[in-house]
């Protein structure tokens, strides 16, 4: 290594990217492409770096395997930071089996980093918690240690786990000062400002109520029956409902726990559940039906009993009930969620994420768009979206997570 390619290398550790550019931005042989092109990452040039480091990989061919693995981990990285989220993991894999192999430890945790990034991106956490697991982060660089633990935080936050969350995160900011790299100092604040902030709101008679993920996770350890529009699902205590899937009954569920201990008479519910304000005797029968459904899924928490205008929740073991309101309304929430992190997604991407079909993004991300509340950049397949990042509060709970088979 020459002393230019050295000099640059450590300007890069120190996230000096013009520093870095400065000593090799002229050079066309392979170790100066990659270090232009993790330079350019640094810098927000996604496209180009990705380019640089395909360039970087080809250049030291197949005799040094060492060479292109790390290539290869920097190239997964901007894919990372672009939401090019369609990639087969295996190639990265492969790279830091490479690395590992060869000694590298430091590069072949960072792979093994970036492939569980892109888990907890995707909503996979328990797959993002076991890859998380295995990772042994002693000795390493105090820039790459602070990624560990802020990986290890975020898992914590989407679990709603907010002491082992805060525990990471201290960690984290212990690292970031280490490591003196500005943009990852900012990084940590960032993550850990989001414990303050509002994540939800308690809906009752007459208003509502702000509560932080502490908040949100203390109330749902409460026993109380809680009806979670965030996570679409209902429960008390370790039993769980998931309604992601089933819209229908979530919006049955939400309706009598907004009116308890009241009832709601079946217009209303009818209205709500299937959009309707002119209702007919089919829409009554189906209502029974859907009622008759929704009282088999949640025999074990409560009763739907029937009243003279309509239906009433009666939960067992006289617990209250709460509604958990999204800090968010309406029905693409967990699209602006997935927006407002600031980064620049596809609609594949997108789609990847929320697990609906790319045409349904499409539609969605058109009425945003008209709304003015997203905006795109690009034509073509090289369009991609983005949206103002939202202040105020976190969208933790509306952030997608892998539904399980049923």
């Amino acid at each position: 290594m020459d002393s230019l390619i050295a000099a640059s290398a450590r300007a890069l550790a120190a996230g000096d990217a013009l520093g870095a550019l400065k000593r090799v931005a002229l050079r066309e042989d392979p170790p100066a492409l990659a270090l232009r092109g993790i330079a350019m990452a640094q810098l927000g040039e996604h496209p180009r770096a990705r380019e640089l480091l395909r360039r970087a990989a080809r250049g030291f061919g197949a005799h040094e395997e060492l060479a292109r693995a790390r290539c290869l981990v920097a190239e997964a990285e901007v894919a990372l930071a672009m939401r090019d989220l369609g990639g087969s993991p295996r190639s990265l894999a492969a790279a830091a089996a490479t690395l590992e192999a060869r000694g590298d430890h430091a590069n072949a945790l960072q792979a093994r980093l970036i492939a569980a990034r892109r888990l907890l991106l995707l909503g996979r956490l328990d797959e993002a918690a076991a890859a998380l697991a295995g990772l042994d982060a002693r000795g390493l660089p105090p820039s790459l240690a602070a990624v560990a633990e802020l990986s290890t935080a975020e898992l914590a936050l989407r679990s709603l786990r907010t002491g082992p969350a805060q525990a990471a995160l201290a960690r984290a900011q212990e690292a970031a000062d280490r490591a003196r790299v500005p943009a990852l100092q900012a990084e940590v604040a960032e993550a850990s400002a989001v414990l303050d902030r509002p994540a939800a709101r308690r809906l009752f008679a007459g208003g509502e109520q702000a509560l932080r993920l502490d908040e949100v996770a203390a109330l749902l350890d409460s026993g109380a029956l809680v009806v979670d529009a965030c996570r679409r699902g209902l429960g008390a205590d370790a039993e769980w409902r998931l309604l992601a899937r089933r819209p229908v009954l979530f919006a049955l569920a939400r309706a009598l726990a907004e009116a308890w201990p009241g009832d709601v008479d079946r217009e209303a519910l009818i209205a709500c559940a299937f959009r309707t304000q002119y209702p007919d005797e089919t829409h009554r029968a189906r209502l029974r039906v859907e009622i008759g459904r929704l009282r088999a899924l949640v025999g074990t928490l409560a009763h739907i009993e029937s009243t003279q205008r309509g239906f009433v929740l009666r939960p067992r073991d006289e617990r209250a009930v709460v509604v958990l309101a999204p800090p968010i309304d309406g029905e693409q929430a967990s699209l602006v969620a997935l927006l407002s992190d600031g980064a620049a997604w596809s609609t594949s991407a997108l789609a990847l994420a929320l697990g609906a079909s790319q045409r349904t993004v499409q539609r969605a991300l058109v009425e945003l768009e008209s709304e003015g509340r997203v905006r795109s950049i690009g034509r073509a397949r090289a369009q991609r979206w983005l949206a103002p990042p939202l202040a105020g509060f976190t969208t933790i709970l509306l952030l997608p997570a892998a539904l399980p088979i049923e």
